[in-house]
């Protein structure tokens, strides 16, 4: 009788028991946010309440700025010391200043009409911007040799402190870095409270 070897899979790098890896951390923010999207789009058909509606969208647009506060912060300044493919990372550059623009005309909320339409076009903006960093930007990370285990305690850690921290400052943040990042666009003026 052959003796069958058992194909050994590659297990994400773990930097204590119990903590996740950089990518692995990414992707479930991916997932979660995927969820209150499609939770947003059953609400708008329902045709719910403008507060609902609202509120998922502030979550969703909470959700995104602290996720893309880790990775410009982190994730992406470590990749690139990896030299892992500077057009993957200055394509991501350019979608979170596309998905900040949108969320501050949604933080707006100025516009009754096309408020739907903008989460919708948001929620698209983003199920880009994932595709790509699963399918291409995070395998070549992968295999540059990034440490995933520090990188996801560092990612990690600095998501709690977000979270914990001021929620409007979070969002206000967001529509600031939308501001700079596209000054040649008209930005919404508001208050996040």
């Amino acid at each position: 009788m052959a003796s069958k070897k058992k194909a050994r899979t590659r297990r994400p790098a773990r930097a204590a028991a119990g903590q996740t890896d950089a990518m692995t951390l990414l992707k479930r923010d991916h997932l979660e946010v995927r969820k209150l999207f499609k939770e947003f789009e059953k609400l708008a058909k329902q045709g719910a309440r403008k507060s609902q509606r609202e509120s998922l969208a502030k979550k969703i647009c909470l959700m995104l700025g602290v996720h893309a506060t880790i990775e410009e912060e982190i994730f992406y300044p470590a990749a690139r010391e990896a030299d892992v493919a500077a057009d993957l990372l200055d394509e991501a550059q350019v979608e979170h200043a596309s998905a900040k623009a949108l969320i501050a005309q949604i933080l707006a909320a100025d516009d009754e009409e096309l408020y739907d339409a903008k989460v919708q076009v948001l929620g698209e903006y983003i199920n880009h911007h994932v595709q790509e960093e699963e399918g291409e930007l995070f395998p070549k990370c992968r295999r540059s040799g990034m440490d995933m285990a520090v990188l996801g305690s560092q990612l990690e850690e600095r998501k709690s402190e977000l979270m914990k921290g001021d929620k409007a400052a979070i969002l206000q943040g967001v529509v600031e870095s939308a501001r700079q990042s596209m000054p040649s666009q008209s930005m919404p003026r508001q208050s996040m409270q």
